[in-house]
């Protein structure tokens, strides 16, 4: 990670606000459930019952607060559902963190203005907003990866092979997916452990919330997911494999692809040397990327 700057700051903070409010919103839906003599809601239904009610608890707020400058001890609530003050205060409380998350993601827009990536490139990339730019520009060193494949190490989407079976894994937590890893403890002392080798916050945010967003906005990567999907559903190989298991599969090879580019983009506009992919380079599988290349 880079060094502490305002986008790095606004980004970590937008987050940990969004961790908060949907754990407060989630907290206020319960106990405005039991207020109401509600059962508990059902795992599976339990977010769009909480949305629905947190929306509700919201629209009367400011329905009562329409013209009422500060919420004090003596303001008398007029709702269906907020009937108390310390009702209004909780509400209250959420909406500061929701004008909280907004202030950041205002920051975190100006700040994107000033780094080339996002204005050479990633404005263009459908699916790709600015939270997510945000994230990529302060996870990641570019200058620290000198190949595509370092650049899908450090996110976790690296392969592992299978010492068994000689296959090809993604990585993941599991044990025999772990590395070596050395640090030193508080009393000087080197100390041997086994840990992940990727960043666990960009793999999160790059398989799980910017892949979703490419196939549901489509346009380039999504393609290049639909692609994949249907190349593997055809393939003998997969045959067994579930279609949750190939939307994974083409989840991630979309990343992968995406992440290529970024690579090769990223590494353009800072002037840094460009490699072939491993596979071109050094197996002499497939065609090069589409670049100039560059001596190293």
């Amino acid at each position: 990670m880079k060094q502490e700057s305002v986008l790095n700051v606004s980004v970590r903070s937008l987050y940990e606000l969004q961790h908060l409010r949907i754990a407060t919103g989630n907290r206020i839906c319960a106990a405005f459930r039991v207020k109401l003599g509600l059962e508990p809601s059902q795992a599976e239904k339990e977010d769009k019952e909480a949305e629905k009610l947190l929306s509700q608890l919201r629209s009367e707020y400011a329905l009562i607060t329409d013209g009422i400058k500060r919420v004090t001890k003596n303001t008398r609530p007029s709702g269906e559902l907020i009937t108390t003050v310390a009702e209004m205060q909780l509400i209250e409380s959420y909406e500061r963190l929701v004008e909280s998350e907004n202030v950041h993601e205002k920051i975190i827009a100006w700040e994107l203005d000033k780094e080339p990536l996002w204005t050479d490139w990633m404005a263009d990339v459908r699916g790709l907003g600015t939270k997510m730019a945000g994230v990529i520009l302060t996870e990641i060193d570019i200058t620290k990866c000198d190949s595509i494949s370092a650049l899908w190490k450090y996110c976790g989407l690296d392969v592992v092979v299978d010492a068994e079976t000689g296959e090809g894994q993604g990585r993941t937590r599991k044990t025999h997916h772990l590395v070596d890893k050395v640090y030193t403890n508080k009393d000087g002392e080197e100390i041997h452990t086994k840990g992940i080798s990727f960043n666990p916050t960009i793999k999160t945010k790059m398989v799980g919330v910017l892949g979703g967003s490419f196939i549901k906005q489509g346009g380039k990567y999504r393609d290049i997911y639909d692609g994949y999907k249907h190349r593997i559903a055809n393939h003998p190989k997969h045959a067994e494999k579930t279609p949750g298991h190939r939307h994974a599969m083409a989840n991630r090879y979309m990343v992968k692809m995406f992440l290529q580019d970024l690579w090769l983009e990223w590494r353009r506009i800072e002037g840094l040397p460009i490699r072939e992919p491993y596979a071109v380079e050094k197996l002499g599988i497939g065609g090069c990327i589409r670049c100039e290349p560059i001596a190293i």
